[in-house]
C-alpha cells in the first residue's frame, strides 16, 4: 500500500470514529487543555484509531499526534490532528477535519484532510497533485488554484481561521490585511478553498505543525503557496498564510512586515 493510500485509509478510520461521537454530542464531556483549547474523548478516540492503522502498516515509523504526542523515531514521521476544529465539533458545526500527513526527512510528502460531516476528502502527494472527492466514492477531481485573481491583498478574497474565536492580539495583527482584502465565509477549511480556486488567500491565526502539515501540501500541489507568517516554508507553530500565487503570497507577507 502506498503512503498516500495509507494516509487516506487512516484518516477515514478516524473519520468513522469521529462521526459516531458527532452523532451523540449531547452526552460528550468537554475538557479544557492548558492552552485554553477544547478537548474531548472523541479527539483521543479518533487519534487512537488513526494510530492503530498506521502502526499496523508502518510499525517502524514515528507518529506525532496532537493528543498522544510523539512515539517512535526516524526519518519518517506521521503527523495527526484527530479533530481539527474541536470547538466547531462540539458546537455541531460540520466543518471539523481529520488531518493526516507524512513527513519524510523534514518534508511533507503526503497529506489528507477528511471532512467527515460533509462527506468529502481532500488529498495530495509530493509531485502528484491535489485532489478532492467524496468519502467512499470514485468521483475524484484534481484541484487547481484560481488561474486569475488578485496578485496583491487589495481586493483579494480572504478566509480567516478561526472565524469566531479570534483573540484581540490576533485581530490587531490581521487589521492591515482585513482593511484591504475581502473577507469571506468559508463553508469548508479556507485553505482548501484556496486549493480549489474559491479563495485567493487564507490566514490561520494560530496552530501547530499538525494543523498545517496536510493542508500546506494540498495547497502547494494545487499550485498555491504556503508559509508561516514569518516566511518559514515548513509547517510549524504560529500563524500561517496560504495564497493562490507566489506574487500574492509575497505581497501578503510584506503587508505583515514579513520577508
Amino acid at each position: 500500500m502506498s503512503d498516500l493510500l495509507l494516509a487516506r485509509r487512516a484518516a477515514l478510520a478516524g473519520a468513522e470514529v469521529g462521526m459516531r461521537y458527532f452523532a451523540a454530542l449531547a452526552g460528550l464531556p468537554k475538557e479544557i487543555k492548558a492552552d485554553g483549547s477544547v478537548v474531548t474523548e472523541a479527539d483521543r478516540a479518533v487519534e487512537a484509531a488513526i494510530r492503530a492503522v498506521l502502526a499496523e502498516e508502518r510499525p517502524g515509523d514515528a507518529i506525532l499526534g496532537e493528543e498522544g504526542g510523539l512515539t517512535g523515531t526516524g526519518g519518517r514521521r506521521w503527523i495527526i490532528d484527530p479533530i481539527d476544529g474541536t470547538a466547531m465539533f462540539v458546537a455541531g458545526d460540520d466543518r471539523w477535519l481529520v488531518l493526516v500527513a507524512l513527513e519524510e526527512d523534514g518534508e511533507i510528502v503526503a497529506g489528507v484532510a477528511a471532512v467527515p460531516a460533509q462527506g468529502t476528502i481532500w488529498w495530495a502527494s509530493r509531485g502528484g497533485g491535489s485532489f478532492q472527492g467524496g468519502i467512499g466514492g470514485d468521483d475524484a477531481r484534481r484541484l487547481r488554484v484560481a488561474a486569475d485573481g488578485a496578485e496583491t491583498p487589495e481586493g483579494a478574497t480572504l478566509g480567516v481561521i478561526p472565524d469566531d474565536y479570534v483573540f484581540r492580539p490576533e485581530r490587531a495583527m490581521l487589521e492591515p490585511l482585513t482593511a484591504v482584502a475581502r473577507k469571506e465565509p468559508w463553508p469548508v477549511h479556507a485553505a482548501l478553498l484556496v486549493a480549489d480556486g474559491r479563495l485567493d488567500l487564507c490566514v490561520q491565526t494560530r496552530g501547530q505543525i499538525w494543523d498545517f502539515a496536510a493542508t500546506s501540501l494540498i495547497v502547494r500541489e494545487a499550485g498555491g503557496r504556503y508559509s508561516g507568517l514569518d516566511g518559514r516554508p515548513e509547517p510549524g507553530p504560529g500563524p500561517s498564510v496560504f495564497a493562490r500565487s507566489a506574487t500574492l503570497h509575497a505581497a501578503t507577507l510584506k503587508l505583515f512586515d514579513g520577508p
